[in-house]
């Protein structure tokens, strides 16, 4: 049983929920959990897409820096690799996954919200890299992700300077998506996720890892990427309903069994 970290499910949409106040610390253990929860995300056949939520007040304030603080170089090279691969974890759930961000995204928890394909932010919501505050830099994929994200300029301006980004200048440079009111920050993100839970579940699965793959390769292997899992769909059924649905009926109106 996990203490910090729950995969709740209702209606295809699992939650991943992290619980650990009063700042959800992302310590040894709730990096573990988290993937943990990643991987049954990841498996389970009735989970269609995913939200990861802190609760209302904070989404995630950080790594656990007492925890951190007494590490050596050795204590860290033998940490960084699974540090880092908990996140990625959750970047490869192979379904959309939507980040619900209240409060603080901060350090590792800003890092976490990079780690889903979409950001809904609370209008209250703080995001930003401080590691440089503390002589470090971002561990688990901060340097990486937020530039390309938002561009190396402005990674480097939010890493360099340790600065929070308030939600408004966090949408306007596409650190996060939508901007809600912060009681509507779950639902809205929720929601967002709901549209796919009777998608076609082989088709989205593709369309994530076209894009995320192709993001690191040249634009020709990128266009290869895309050509396979293109090509890989014709055998799935819901292409045929896709399109048998589309002649009958128009566009929009297939009913997908994610096979």
């Amino acid at each position: 049983m996990s203490e910090f970290v729950t995969l709740e499910v209702e209606g295809a949409v699992g939650t991943i929920r992290l619980d650990r106040p009063p700042m959800n610390a992302l310590n040894a253990q709730v990096q573990e959990e988290l993937r943990a929860a990643a991987h049954e995300a990841a498996a389970r056949d009735d989970v269609r897409a995913v939200v990861v939520h802190g609760g209302p007040k904070v989404f995630a304030a950080g790594a656990d820096i007492k925890e951190m603080a007494g590490m050596s170089y050795t204590d860290m090279v033998d940490r960084a690799a699974a540090l880092q691969s908990a996140f990625t974890a959750v970047a490869r759930i192979p379904k959309p996954v939507v980040a619900a961000v209240t409060g603080y995204a901060l350090g590792g928890g800003c890092e976490l919200a990079l780690c889903a394909d979409y950001r809904v932010a609370a209008d209250s919501a703080r995001l930003g890299q401080p590691e440089i505050l503390l002589g470090i830099i971002p561990g688990a994929g901060g340097t990486q992700r937020l530039s390309r994200l938002v561009g190396p300029a402005k990674a480097k301006d939010i890493c360099f300077t340790g600065r929070f980004v308030g939600a408004e200048e966090a949408e306007r440079i596409g650190l996060v998506d939508k901007v809600v009111p912060a009681e509507e920050t779950y639902d809205v993100a929720r929601a967002w996720a709901a549209q796919f839970a009777a998608g076609p579940t082989y088709a989205l699965r593709a369309a994530k890892e076209a894009i995320d793959g192709g993001l690191s390769v040249d634009i020709d292997s990128g266009l290869q990427i895309e050509r396979q899992l293109f090509a890989a769909l014709f055998s799935t059924e819901d292409r045929t309903i896709g399109m048998e649905s589309f002649i009958a009926n128009g566009p929009g109106k297939a009913v997908f069994k994610g096979r």
